[in-house]
């Protein structure tokens, strides 16, 4: 697996990860939008990483993650977004992409926040198990009847 900087041509089989995640449909998340918004994303130079087999540009990718260096209160890091592709999923992807980003972001702040919703379990478990612990939580925040929960991790010592 080769984690590398995103480019515009990982937008549509990001999008097409995103599109097809019954978690971003049940935000309204279609493939139209999902590649706006990472096209919009590429085009204002986020910070966007992506999963892919190969090291080649356009190798299907597996996964990706968007983060913000200074994204959580214009001090912390945020992670935005992280998809994996479901046939790819329990391999190591999720892990490997954090792992990069997180390492990216600590070394400019002593944090990462992450928001997952309420009815993510196994987002949930996830997280923990690398560390991060639930601070707070947003009801309502981007649909009424979903909570966002806010999660944090302190930079390793």
């Amino acid at each position: 697996m080769i984690i590398r900087p995103f480019t515009s041509a990982d937008v549509p089989g990001c999008a097409r990860i995103m599109a097809e995640n019954p978690l971003w449909q049940r935000y309204g998340i279609t493939l139209e939008s999902a590649t706006q918004r990472l096209a919009d994303g590429l085009a204002q130079h986020a910070p966007l990483l992506t999963a892919s087999e190969s090291a080649q540009i356009g190798a299907e990718p597996t996964g990706f993650v968007w983060y913000v260096e200074k994204g959580a209160f214009f001090r912390s890091g945020y992670i935005m977004l992280i998809g994996v592709d479901p046939t790819h999923q329990g391999q190591g992807i999720g892990e490997a992409l954090m792992d990069e980003a997180e390492n990216r972001m600590f070394t400019k702040t002593k944090d990462v926040f992450l928001l997952v919703s309420d009815f993510n379990g196994g987002a949930q478990r996830f997280y923990q198990r690398r560390g991060y612990v639930q601070v707070g939580a947003l009801p309502g925040y981007v649909l009424p009847d979903v909570t966002e929960l806010i999660f944090r991790k302190t930079r390793p010592h």
